[in-house]
């Protein structure tokens, strides 16, 4: 079980919950425009599924020793109001080069025209960090306004310091690049490396601070009532 902060509790408590909602391989077959959703892309080898499924403790997302195999939109729910959404992969997907522009044409649409986006994971691999597929992915979501938050996965792989010094050559390029509109971090879906810090960023983007406050409120009220409950109790 993570050690996630308090803020973030409930957002994992959500993640463990989290339950497929439809695929769409186009806009107009997406869920109701509302809400608030994050999507995760990646390369079809990057470790994007390991990585949705560690975040929510389930096989949501399909994993393969074919690259590739995920060829449509899946939408997962949280609640009623938030989902995360699983993107087609690039890179070595053995399929046909017409697909391939189907699948640009329509992620295009998807990531220019849906307002419930708040956010894009972008999952790379350590060792292969920013491909010419993950800078048109952050070329997308900085056009779109979007802020990008990027997963160096496979970090295991990988001894702490090369690691470690990935990590600042990275964050230093897309600093210069994109300024404040986009984070880095560490990632290990077996090692179960970096998840508090990935939950952070996931709630800071998928709750509004009066989702906050009003969850506060009722902290606040479901721990008056237990109070209440306990005096009768003991009365």
């Amino acid at each position: 079980m993570s050690s996630a902060p308090p803020a973030t509790k409930h957002l994992v408590t959500l993640c463990q919950q989290a339950t497929f909602i439809k695929s769409a391989s186009e806009v107009t077959q997406c869920p109701a425009d509302r809400g608030y959703e994050v999507a995760f892309a990646g390369r079809s080898n990057a470790g994007k599924s390991s990585a949705l499924n560690t975040l929510t403790h389930a096989r949501l997302a399909r994993t393969s020793k074919t690259p590739g195999r995920t060829q449509l939109l899946n939408f997962f729910g949280l609640d009623e109001q938030r989902r995360l959404v699983d993107l087609p992969g690039y890179g070595y997907a053995k399929v046909p080069l017409a697909l391939k522009e189907h699948w640009k044409q329509h992620l295009d649409a998807y990531l220019t025209e849906r307002n419930s986006l708040v956010g894009l994971v972008l999952v790379m691999d350590i060792r292969h960090p920013l491909s010419d597929f993950d800078r048109m992915m952050l070329e997308w979501s900085d056009v779109s306004g979007l802020p990008a938050h990027i997963l160096l996965s496979k970090a295991d792989k990988l001894a702490f310091g090369a690691a470690k010094n990935t990590l600042l050559k990275v964050q230093t390029i897309v600093r210069k690049e994109y300024g404040n509109r986009a984070s880095v971090q560490l990632f290990s879906a077996p090692k179960r490396q970096g998840l508090d810090e990935a939950y952070t960023v996931l709630d800071s983007w998928l709750f509004s601070e009066q989702d906050e406050e009003a969850g506060a409120v009722d902290d606040q009220l479901q721990a008056e009532s237990d109070g209440e409950q306990e005096n009768q109790d003991g009365e």
